[in-house]
Protein backbone atom coordinates (compact mmCIF):
# COMPACT_ATOMS: atom_id res chain seq x y z
CA UNK A 1 0.00 0.00 0.00
CA UNK A 2 2.95 2.52 0.77
CA UNK A 3 3.99 1.90 -2.77
CA UNK A 4 0.74 2.77 -4.46
CA UNK A 5 0.71 5.51 -2.72
CA UNK A 6 4.19 6.61 -3.52
CA UNK A 7 3.40 6.04 -7.55
CA UNK A 8 -0.19 8.09 -7.02
CA UNK A 9 1.36 10.88 -5.78
CA UNK A 10 3.65 11.37 -8.41
CA UNK A 11 1.43 12.48 -11.63
CA UNK A 12 -0.41 14.59 -8.56
CA UNK A 13 3.06 16.55 -7.95
CA UNK A 14 3.56 16.27 -11.83
CA UNK A 15 0.49 18.26 -12.68
CA UNK A 16 1.37 20.94 -10.03
CA UNK A 17 4.60 21.89 -11.17
CA UNK A 18 2.93 22.06 -15.09
CA UNK A 19 0.31 24.55 -13.62
CA UNK A 20 3.15 26.58 -11.51
CA UNK A 21 5.34 26.48 -15.16
CA UNK A 22 2.70 27.73 -16.95
CA UNK A 23 4.01 31.25 -17.45
CA UNK A 24 3.34 32.28 -20.59
CA UNK A 25 -0.23 33.52 -20.29
CA UNK A 26 0.75 35.53 -18.03
CA UNK A 27 3.82 37.31 -19.63
CA UNK A 28 0.93 38.23 -22.13
CA UNK A 29 -0.90 39.61 -19.03
CA UNK A 30 1.79 41.62 -18.29
CA UNK A 31 2.58 43.37 -21.95
CA UNK A 32 -0.74 45.08 -21.53
CA UNK A 33 0.68 47.74 -19.36
CA UNK A 34 3.12 49.00 -22.45
CA UNK A 35 0.14 49.17 -24.40
CA UNK A 36 -1.93 51.10 -22.31
CA UNK A 37 1.00 53.33 -21.51
CA UNK A 38 1.46 53.85 -25.01
CA UNK A 39 -2.63 54.68 -25.42
CA UNK A 40 -1.74 57.38 -22.53
CA UNK A 41 0.74 59.14 -24.41
CA UNK A 42 -1.61 61.09 -26.91
CA UNK A 43 -3.81 62.18 -23.96
CA UNK A 44 -0.97 63.73 -22.31
CA UNK A 45 0.26 65.04 -25.55
CA UNK A 46 -3.07 66.40 -26.63
CA UNK A 47 -2.89 68.06 -22.79
CA UNK A 48 0.20 69.64 -23.69
CA UNK A 49 -0.59 71.15 -26.80
CA UNK A 50 -3.79 72.27 -25.12
CA UNK A 51 -1.86 74.43 -22.30
CA UNK A 52 0.24 75.68 -25.44
CA UNK A 53 -2.61 77.06 -27.02
CA UNK A 54 -4.07 78.57 -23.58
CA UNK A 55 -0.68 80.31 -23.08
CA UNK A 56 -0.19 81.17 -26.82
CA UNK A 57 -4.13 82.78 -26.36
CA UNK A 58 -3.19 84.08 -23.23
CA UNK A 59 0.20 85.71 -24.87
CA UNK A 60 -1.86 87.20 -27.53
CA UNK A 61 -4.76 88.94 -25.80
CA UNK A 62 -2.96 90.52 -22.84
CA UNK A 63 -6.43 92.47 -22.22
CA UNK A 64 -8.53 90.14 -20.85
CA UNK A 65 -8.34 90.42 -17.46
CA UNK A 66 -8.40 94.14 -17.76
CA UNK A 67 -9.26 95.69 -14.20
CA UNK A 68 -12.41 98.69 -14.04
CA UNK A 69 -11.39 99.81 -10.33
CA UNK A 70 -8.47 102.12 -9.59
CA UNK A 71 -6.12 102.51 -6.84
CA UNK A 72 -5.65 106.40 -5.58
CA UNK A 73 -2.22 106.09 -3.59
CA UNK A 74 -0.05 107.69 -6.38
CA UNK A 75 1.09 111.06 -5.30
CA UNK A 76 1.58 114.33 -7.63
CA UNK A 77 4.79 114.22 -9.35
CA UNK A 78 7.48 111.83 -11.00
CA UNK A 79 8.58 108.50 -9.38
CA UNK A 80 8.39 104.99 -10.14
CA UNK A 81 6.00 102.27 -9.73
CA UNK A 82 6.98 99.23 -8.64
CA UNK A 83 4.35 96.02 -8.89
CA UNK A 84 3.04 93.10 -11.23
CA UNK A 85 1.71 93.31 -14.31
CA UNK A 86 -2.37 92.07 -14.49
CA UNK A 87 -3.14 93.51 -18.01
CA UNK A 88 -1.96 95.64 -20.94
CA UNK A 89 -4.97 97.63 -23.29
CA UNK A 90 -4.01 98.50 -26.22
CA UNK A 91 -6.38 101.29 -28.07
CA UNK A 92 -8.12 98.40 -30.16
CA UNK A 93 -9.66 96.83 -26.46
CA UNK A 94 -12.33 99.20 -26.07
CA UNK A 95 -13.77 96.49 -23.82
CA UNK A 96 -11.92 97.98 -21.08
CA UNK A 97 -12.71 100.56 -18.68
CA UNK A 98 -10.98 103.59 -19.72
CA UNK A 99 -9.38 103.00 -22.85
CA UNK A 100 -7.23 105.87 -24.58
CA UNK A 101 -7.17 105.70 -28.63
CA UNK A 102 -3.38 106.69 -29.24
CA UNK A 103 -1.95 105.30 -25.77
CA UNK A 104 -1.11 101.74 -24.46
CA UNK A 105 -2.24 101.34 -20.58
CA UNK A 106 -0.16 99.11 -18.92
CA UNK A 107 -2.14 97.69 -15.49
CA UNK A 108 0.12 97.44 -12.86
CA UNK A 109 -1.20 95.79 -9.61
CA UNK A 110 0.59 97.56 -6.48
CA UNK A 111 -0.25 97.25 -2.97
CA UNK A 112 -3.56 95.43 -3.37
CA UNK A 113 -4.65 97.66 -6.01
CA UNK A 114 -4.64 98.29 -9.83
CA UNK A 115 -3.11 101.44 -11.70
CA UNK A 116 -2.49 102.69 -14.81
CA UNK A 117 0.11 103.23 -16.95
CA UNK A 118 -0.41 105.63 -19.90
CA UNK A 119 2.19 105.39 -22.98
CA UNK A 120 2.49 107.05 -26.24
CA UNK A 121 1.98 105.42 -29.35
CA UNK A 122 1.23 108.01 -31.65
CA UNK A 123 1.91 111.33 -31.59
CA UNK A 124 -0.53 114.21 -31.63
CA UNK A 125 2.27 117.35 -32.24
CA UNK A 126 1.39 119.00 -35.42
CA UNK A 127 4.24 119.30 -37.94
CA UNK A 128 6.11 116.29 -35.83
CA UNK A 129 5.96 112.65 -37.59
CA UNK A 130 3.39 111.29 -35.59
CA UNK A 131 4.92 107.56 -35.00
CA UNK A 132 6.75 107.10 -31.79
CA UNK A 133 10.52 105.63 -31.71
CA UNK A 134 11.13 102.53 -29.43
CA UNK A 135 14.26 101.20 -28.35
CA UNK A 136 14.33 97.93 -26.28
CA UNK A 137 17.82 97.87 -24.32
CA UNK A 138 19.71 95.75 -21.63
CA UNK A 139 19.91 98.01 -18.26
CA UNK A 140 20.31 98.00 -14.52
CA UNK A 141 17.88 99.63 -12.64
CA UNK A 142 19.29 102.20 -11.34
CA UNK A 143 19.07 102.55 -7.11
CA UNK A 144 16.58 101.69 -4.82
CA UNK A 145 16.07 97.99 -5.40
CA UNK A 146 12.95 96.98 -7.26
CA UNK A 147 10.23 97.00 -4.12
CA UNK A 148 6.56 97.28 -3.94
CA UNK A 149 4.99 100.76 -4.08
CA UNK A 150 5.33 104.10 -5.30
CA UNK A 151 8.45 105.85 -5.42
CA UNK A 152 9.15 109.42 -5.33
CA UNK A 153 12.04 111.51 -5.16
CA UNK A 154 13.64 109.81 -7.75
CA UNK A 155 15.33 110.70 -11.06
CA UNK A 156 16.19 109.24 -14.34
CA UNK A 157 17.98 109.68 -17.76
CA UNK A 158 18.14 107.97 -20.99
CA UNK A 159 21.56 109.15 -21.62
CA UNK A 160 23.34 108.71 -18.01
CA UNK A 161 21.76 106.23 -16.95
CA UNK A 162 20.83 103.68 -19.86
CA UNK A 163 23.30 104.84 -22.22
CA UNK A 164 21.00 105.34 -25.15
CA UNK A 165 21.16 107.64 -27.91
CA UNK A 166 18.25 108.97 -30.35
CA UNK A 167 20.25 107.24 -32.77
CA UNK A 168 19.49 103.77 -31.53
CA UNK A 169 15.62 104.40 -31.39
CA UNK A 170 13.71 103.01 -34.74
CA UNK A 171 9.95 104.71 -35.24
CA UNK A 172 6.82 102.88 -35.08
CA UNK A 173 3.82 102.88 -36.60
CA UNK A 174 0.77 103.16 -33.30
CA UNK A 175 -0.46 100.09 -34.22
CA UNK A 176 2.75 97.86 -34.25
CA UNK A 177 4.09 99.73 -31.73
CA UNK A 178 0.88 98.74 -29.41
CA UNK A 179 1.85 94.97 -30.60
CA UNK A 180 5.31 95.57 -29.92
CA UNK A 181 4.71 96.62 -26.30
CA UNK A 182 1.79 94.01 -25.42
CA UNK A 183 4.20 91.11 -26.48
CA UNK A 184 7.00 92.34 -24.66
CA UNK A 185 5.23 92.67 -21.15
CA UNK A 186 4.59 89.57 -19.32
CA UNK A 187 1.51 89.08 -17.62
CA UNK A 188 2.20 88.32 -13.79
CA UNK A 189 5.79 89.86 -14.12
CA UNK A 190 7.22 92.13 -11.93
CA UNK A 191 7.80 95.67 -13.15
CA UNK A 192 8.97 99.26 -13.14
CA UNK A 193 7.58 102.11 -14.58
CA UNK A 194 9.30 105.70 -14.22
CA UNK A 195 6.26 107.81 -15.01
CA UNK A 196 4.80 111.36 -14.10
CA UNK A 197 1.59 111.53 -11.93
CA UNK A 198 -0.94 114.13 -10.90
CA UNK A 199 -1.84 112.02 -8.50
CA UNK A 200 -5.06 109.23 -8.24
CA UNK A 201 -4.70 106.25 -10.35
CA UNK A 202 -2.63 107.24 -13.48
CA UNK A 203 0.75 107.75 -14.60
CA UNK A 204 1.97 109.65 -17.74
CA UNK A 205 4.63 110.74 -19.54
CA UNK A 206 6.39 106.91 -19.92
CA UNK A 207 8.71 108.50 -22.57
CA UNK A 208 11.45 110.84 -23.00
CA UNK A 209 11.02 114.39 -21.41
CA UNK A 210 14.13 116.72 -19.94
CA UNK A 211 16.86 114.46 -18.82
CA UNK A 212 15.92 114.03 -15.36
CA UNK A 213 12.43 112.97 -15.35
CA UNK A 214 13.10 110.54 -18.38
CA UNK A 215 9.86 107.71 -18.38
CA UNK A 216 10.07 104.30 -19.03
CA UNK A 217 9.28 100.52 -18.54
CA UNK A 218 11.82 98.64 -16.96
CA UNK A 219 10.82 94.35 -17.50
CA UNK A 220 12.75 91.72 -15.20
CA UNK A 221 13.41 94.76 -12.47
CA UNK A 222 14.90 92.70 -10.07
CA UNK A 223 15.96 89.51 -12.08
CA UNK A 224 19.41 89.15 -14.17
CA UNK A 225 18.59 90.65 -16.89
CA UNK A 226 16.70 93.78 -16.65
CA UNK A 227 15.66 95.44 -20.16
CA UNK A 228 14.05 98.66 -20.52
CA UNK A 229 11.72 99.99 -22.94
CA UNK A 230 12.12 103.56 -24.26
CA UNK A 231 9.95 105.56 -26.20
CA UNK A 232 11.48 109.26 -27.83
CA UNK A 233 9.22 111.84 -30.54
CA UNK A 234 10.49 112.48 -33.59
CA UNK A 235 11.59 115.94 -32.49
CA UNK A 236 14.00 114.67 -29.41
CA UNK A 237 17.46 114.47 -29.89
CA UNK A 238 20.34 113.61 -27.26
Amino acid sequence: MASFRLVAAVPFISCVVFACSASPPSSTADAAPPEADAAVAPEDGGAEAATSADASDAATNKAARCASTFGTALTRGFGRVDGTVVAVVQPKDTQCALPNDDHVIVQVKMQGAVYRMVVNVQSDRAGQDPRVSYLEKAVTLPAPAWGEGWHTGLTLDYVKDFGAKATEFAPVEMAALSAKIADAIPLDAKISVYSDTSGGASTHLVHRNDGTKDGAIVLDPDGPSPRAMLFRFSNQDF
